[in-house]
């Protein structure tokens, strides 16, 4: 018998694969995109300049347009200095949602993802009268468009809340505080679900600098000081005292920053999830899904050890909820082909919503 070559048999599978790529594939549907916007009353009067004018990007199934069917809708919710645009161009969103679609591997569903950025670091999910009352533009005009708009399934158990990071936090404080309007919810790397392992007394914010800095931007590159001036405008408002608008949890009137401590508990009660966690347990506990993971390698060790403590105080209150910490950073894992959002957002998805009405 002749002897094939290793090089031979190279050549031969090189050959098939190159064809398999170069054959005509089977056409298969993809979703729609379409681009709204609508005025927000609710973010007309914020103080740090955001627009009232919110960008949505919506997601349409492939059976959408040929059917009179309604759909389940997911909301999806974008980490600080991002948007929806960059969230539908520059990851593969979309094409896994019309890969999952297409293998069966969940039914068709609208996904929206409005435009949560600001002139700062965006939004972080709360209702501030400095930098804007986000919860009310999501429950109260979001939601109600959208359901205007399309044929939705428009019941809590037909719309489920997602996010990564910061939009990881926005998706279970819309658990906590509106499972009326949500009743499934999945966050990727959750951030500020506790306290970690530091006091805030100790964080690496330049209180110094924050004292003479005129706008935001004279903050980049001061430590921490940016995403805290954003955390003191959402929860301590003060319209009198531009030019951030808020009070801080370090008084810095003086030569020498003087920790206060009342403001640094009103601070953590509202931004850190696990404050308000138990006045929340009773809306957690009606949800029809609750799961978030987290990257064990996220180099901010309080945000891994925060959210291992969260799914415990969970457990503690009887909120039934899927929790993973997996080997990653908080970013690398989610968008791959095999990824975190492929493989289990997706499937979550699937198994507890409601499709049909």
């Amino acid at each position: 018998m002749k002897q094939i070559s290793c090089w031979s048999i190279v050549s031969l599978i090189l050959s098939f694969l190159l064809a398999q790529i170069s054959a005509p594939a089977t056409a298969q549907p993809i979703g729609k995109i379409e681009r709204k916007q609508i005025h927000s009353k609710s973010l007309e009067d914020n103080l740090i300049g955001a627009s009232s004018t919110r960008t949505i990007n919506v997601y349409l199934p492939p059976g959408y347009a040929a059917s009179s069917k309604r759909y389940p809708v997911v909301y999806y919710f974008h980490n600080l200095l991002f948007n929806a645009d960059r969230l539908f161009n520059e990851t593969p969103l979309l094409t896994l949602i019309d890969r999952a679609i297409q293998s069966d591997r969940i039914d068709e569903f609208i996904l929206v993802a409005a435009d949560f950025s600001t002139p700062q670091l965006g939004s972080l999910y709360e209702n501030s009268v400095v930098s804007g009352r986000w919860l009310d533009f999501i429950s109260r005009e979001l939601v109600p468009f959208i359901d205007q708009q399309y044929r939705t399934i428009d019941e809590r158990d037909s719309r489920a809340a997602i996010g990564d990071f910061m939009g990881g936090r926005g998706a279970l404080k819309l658990g906590m505080s509106y499972a009326a309007q949500f009743s499934v919810v999945y966050a990727m790397h959750p951030v500020a679900t506790g306290i970690g392992t530091l006091p805030w007394a100790d964080l690496d914010v330049n209180w110094n600098a924050i004292r003479t800095a005129r706008n935001f931007t004279e903050l980049a590159g001061k430590g921490r000081s940016q995403i805290f001036i954003g955390i003191c405008q959402a929860f301590l408002p003060n319209a009198s005292k531009p030019p951030f608008y808020c009070d801080f949890f370090f008084d810095v009137d003086g030569v020498t920053p003087k920790l206060n401590p009342a403001n640094v508990q009103k601070a953590k009660g509202g931004f850190l999830l696990s404050e308000t966690l138990y006045e929340s347990a009773d809306n957690l506990r009606s949800l029809k899904g609750l799961a978030f993971d987290w990257g064990r390698f996220d180099q901010t060790e309080a945000h891994v050890f925060s959210n291992q403590a969260f799914s415990r105080m969970l457990t503690d209150l009887d909120v039934k909820h899927e929790a993973e910490e997996y080997n990653g950073g908080p970013f690398d894992k989610t968008w791959l082909y095999d990824g975190r959002f492929y493989t289990r957002v997706i499937p979550f998805l699937q198994s507890h919503l409601r499709f049909t009405k």
